[in-house]
């Protein structure tokens, strides 16, 4: 089974930015397409941005103009860079395949707060 880590999170203030890192323990070359998640406390899991593995991205509007996702195949990596960052966006931020077939890492908590 493939495992996956996310790491990169932490607290920020307001308008601040973030780099989070999803790592897989195995090659990413046969998935199409990978994504980024968040849950935040009493709401369900959602999809926060998609990329295919030629670089189609796709975002949840309400980050779109502030998240960017990316991802390194060789490195076996997806990241999402995240800029003025808003307390909305606080969450557990965890990343997955398109139509979560993979096994759930832990995810990088998100605190965006004053």
């Amino acid at each position: 089974q493939v495992q996956l880590v996310e790491s990169g999170g932490g607290l920020v203030q307001p308008g601040g930015s973030l780099r989070l890192s999803c790592t897989a323990s195995r090659s990413i070359l046969s998935i199409n397409n990978m994504g980024w998640y968040r849950q935040a406390p009493g709401k369900e899991r959602e999809m926060v941005a998609t990329i295919t593995i030629i670089g189609i991205t796709n975002y949840v509007d309400s980050v779109k103009g502030r998240f960017t996702i990316s991802r390194d195949n060789a490195k076996n990596t997806v990241y999402l860079q995240m800029n003025n960052l808003k307390p909305e966006d606080t969450a557990v931020y965890y990343c997955n395949t398109l139509l979560r077939t993979l096994t759930w890492g832990q995810g990088t908590q998100v605190t965006v707060s004053s």
